[in-house]
């Protein structure tokens, strides 16, 4: 048994608070490793998640003994807790997506419970190691944004990094390949209705995505109030919803949603009284979302077939 206690350590803390963890006895009050038991013989695997931990606290011990590194530790912390509880009330995560905000990472309410759904449901049912989830964790995150974010992955990578997690591009590219391939696995026992309502929740992230992109100053030519298009473009969001629930599931699945919903902005602009038609045409569409008039004209098309002109869903 080799003892690790640290003279210039016992002057400050007694070390009376010990207790055993993960092969060590640990003093509770100052986190110092002060025995080392592991005489017997683990398997491959077990041996590496024992290496982790003991580096862990190891880190753990170094940190709490210099004032330095006190605020990465307190971040680092923070993760310790996903991993014990994975029916959180999803607190910490919720946290680091504050964080990720200050770097303008925004994520809106819908992506919010996009994230915290398949974080929860690949933890349940999927749970490795603690650090492994973390970058399960993150790379959902990515996921979800990518397509309404014009950060490129190494950036959101770099800030990562500044949060105190360790995540290079290979690992998150591994963890995105695994993520999709458990998650094709899931969708043989998903629902119609569950695969429905992950593909219109899609959509909707997307809607408001391109909708944001069309700018005050690419329409003030019609609308002469910032705060009058704001309100505007709330109601056209809401008329996506309705739109959406009157669609069924066999006329989504085979779609390119990104064409889809440059085709349901026109067609939902088609919907406003006289003046107001006039600012979402094809052209300034085709400019904000990339998609070729021709393109969106089809989708504008399919979308009359299934619920009418917009004349007949059309406000005020």
């Amino acid at each position: 048994m080799k003892n690790l206690s640290d003279k210039n350590s016992d002057i400050e803390c007694p070390h009376k608070n010990k207790k055993p963890e993960g092969g060590f006895v640990v003093c509770q009050d100052c986190g110092l490793i002060l025995e080392e038991y592991l005489d017997f013989e683990v398997p491959r695997n077990k041996q590496a998640q024992l290496d982790y931990e003991r580096h862990v606290k190891i880190k753990e011990m170094k940190t709490r003994q210099d004032p330095v590194l006190k605020q990465k530790y307190d971040k680092i912390q923070l993760l310790e807790k996903w991993y014990r509880d994975y029916e959180t009330s999803f607190t910490e995560q919720k946290r680091t997506m504050e964080l990720l905000k200050l770097h303008d990472i925004n994520i809106t309410t819908l992506q919010f419970l996009q994230i915290k759904k398949r974080y929860l449901t690949f933890n349940r049912k999927h749970r490795k190691s603690y650090q492994n989830m973390v970058i399960i964790f993150l790379t959902i995150i990515w996921l979800v944004i990518k397509d309404t974010t014009i950060l490129r992955v190494e950036k959101y990578i770099s800030i990562l990094k500044k949060l105190g997690h360790r995540v290079n591009k290979k690992m998150l590219n591994n963890a995105m390949e695994r993520v999709a391939r458990t998650e094709n696995q899931w969708k043989k026992f998903k629902t119609e209705n569950d695969i429905e309502e992950e593909i219109k929740n899609r959509i909707k992230i997307l809607f408001q995505k391109d909708l944001n992109n069309i700018s005050f100053a690419m329409v003030k030519d019609y609308i002469n109030d910032k705060s009058e298009y704001e309100k505007l473009k709330v109601a056209m969001q809401l008329l996506a919803d309705k739109f959406l629930n009157q669609i069924s599931y066999e006329n989504l699945k085979n779609l390119n949603y990104k064409a889809f919903t440059a085709g349901l902005i026109y067609y939902i602009g088609q919907t406003l009284d006289k003046d107001k038609r006039k600012i979402f045409t094809q052209s300034l569409i085709e400019e904000t979302t990339s998609f070729s008039s021709t393109t969106i004209r089809k989708k504008y098309n399919m979308l009359k077939e299934i619920l009418g002109t917009p004349q007949e869903q059309a406000i005020s």
